[in-house]
């Protein structure tokens, strides 16, 4: 189980400058965690007491390891990979391989090198977890039940994350290190659009509830914000 909120636990969050990414980082502060803040800018609004900034290029393995050296020692209970982009120009026909690959290397790839290399530091935490914020887009069983998205490389980049979570749920239970896939619902973000259904707000605080609840029986498993379980 991750450390108590208002408990000295350390969370580090990627794509934390906007979005979903900085309103998790905005709870978590207010909460009493010792906040990592990652992106490759910082935000023009600054952040709370408590978040520290530490840039990074999750699509850039250099970055990555990088970040990782700078944080050399340092526990870490939680990681959330949330960084993610979706592709500029949905369908079958506007695919682009290059582009295709873009969003694979950030959504699919940066996730299990970002567990790869602070693999250490999760080590030295008390039942540390690793939250992968994926979506349901990604489902086999769900994913085009009432979503009809034609966005070819994040379904797919969605679909593999989700084995990378139960590759890395495998791996790591031995070592006592819980990790999840969440679905953060339709939220009202950039990425999102101003159509979305959820504020930001509500989806951070249920993802926050799940993470701080979660133990290392659960790890492997994929659930939506309010903790429904969703179908591979």
């Amino acid at each position: 189980m991750a450390a108590e909120p208002g408990q000295p636990g350390t969370v580090l969050i990627t794509g934390a400058g906007r979005g979903l990414g900085r309103e998790l980082a905005r709870q978590y502060a207010r909460a009493g965690w010792r906040v990592i803040a990652c992106g490759r800018a910082f935000p023009a609004d600054g952040f709370e007491e408590r978040v520290e900034f530490q840039p990074l290029d999750v699509t850039d393995p250099a970055s990555i390891r990088s970040l990782a050296s700078r944080l050399a020692d340092r526990p870490l209970d939680v990681l959330v990979n949330n960084a993610a982009v979706r592709s500029r120009a949905p369908g079958l026909v506007a695919l682009e391989p290059e582009a295709f690959l873009d969003v694979i290397s950030t959504n699919t790839l940066a996730p299990i090198l970002m567990a790869k290399a602070l693999l250490p530091n999760l080590r030295l935490a008390a039942g540390p977890v690793i939250a992968n914020i994926g979506s349901r887009a990604g489902s086999m069983a769900e994913g085009l039940l009432d979503d009809d998205d034609d966005d070819y490389a994040y379904r797919c980049s969605k679909a593999a994350l989700n084995m990378a979570t139960v590759q890395l749920a495998r791996d790591l239970k031995p070592a006592g290190i819980t990790v999840l896939a969440l679905h953060p619902g339709w939220v009202k973000t950039d990425m999102g659009g101003p159509e979305a259904a959820l504020p930001a707000e509500d989806s951070a605080r249920g993802l926050c509830e799940i993470i701080h609840c979660a133990s290392v029986e659960d790890s492997g498993s994929f659930l939506t914000f309010d903790g429904k379980r969703v179908g591979w």
